[in-house]
């Protein structure tokens, strides 16, 4: 293919979304339709001068990693994915080895909740998104690599990661990341990421070894969860999944229950994140 159809493709994708289109507000008038290649940096987490060499043509070997950042920050669907790819010379990813790509729908549903704390997670349950009210809520999980964005592994070598989760509720919650993992690990068959991860986490936690040994499989399910924020005080919640048949990625949702002041403490946080926003 010519070098140039790389940057024609990016190019061709990036204008036609609107802000609205990847959760950003509208900022004044464009000369030109689309979003601006600033924006697009952005979202994919890379400097505008990169961005520009990409679509100028400039840097032909993008890597793996960063095409599928470029691919959730222009949502673009699996097909479009792939072929993105193989304008870059790979070959179109398999669903277990796919970094930093988000279904388009799952990235649509997550810019729409704006009142609650919400994530999109991949099957070995590494966190992919966040919105704003996750971070809120569990600080920023999408930047530290695989291992570090991983919820399991966070919740067996982090003890930290617990603090949020009322101590009666730890076993039942890390017993059913254990099971899910089983249940990932059987689906993705001789997965090496996967494998990776299982070794590491029993080497490391003699409670994920342990729960290991007992054989659950289960994916997550919806439950509920008591919550306790430093400064949003008591969080009464159901955490829901809402599953992507097309790449087995979840959106949890963190569900106020009704009848407690979850929601008014959500409103709480989210002001308290806007402020923090606007200072920095």
């Amino acid at each position: 293919m010519a070098r140039t159809e790389l940057g024609d493709f990016l190019r061709a994708r990036r204008q036609a979304l609107r802000p609205a289109d990847v959760g950003l507000p509208p900022r004044g008038r464009r000369r030109t339709p689309g979003l601006r290649r600033e924006e697009v940096a952005l979202l994919a987490n890379v400097s505008v001068d990169y961005y520009e060499r990409l679509e100028q043509s400039r840097n032909t070997n993008p890597s793996q990693a960063l095409l599928g950042s470029l691919a959730r920050a222009l949502r673009l669907s699996v097909d479009e994915r792939d072929y993105l790819y193989r304008l870059a010379g790979h070959p179109a990813p398999t669903t277990s080895s796919v970094s930093g790509y988000v279904d388009p729908a799952m990235m649509f549903l997550l810019d729409a909740l704006t009142t609650v704390p919400a994530h999109v997670i991949d099957d070995r349950t590494t966190v992919l998104a966040q919105n704003a009210l996750s971070r809120a809520l569990l600080g920023s999980w999408t930047d530290g690599g695989d291992q570090q964005s991983n919820v399991t592994w966070r919740w067996f070598t982090h003890p930290e990661s617990r603090a949020l989760n009322v101590p009666e509720e730890h076993e039942a919650i890390g017993r059913a990341y254990v099971a899910d993992l089983r249940a990932a690990a059987a689906r993705s068959g001789h997965d090496p990421v996967s494998e990776q991860l299982i070794a590491d986490l029993t080497t490391v936690s003699p409670e994920f070894a342990q729960y290991w040994s007992d054989m659950q499989v289960a994916p997550l399910q919806t439950t509920r969860k008591i919550l306790v924020h430093p400064q949003a005080g008591r969080l009464d919640v159901q955490c829901d999944f809402v599953l992507s048949t097309t790449t087995g990625q979840r959106l949890v949702i963190f569900r106020p229950q009704p009848g407690t002041a979850t929601a008014d403490n959500f409103d709480f946080l989210r002001a308290l994140g806007e402020q923090s926003f606007d200072s920095s």
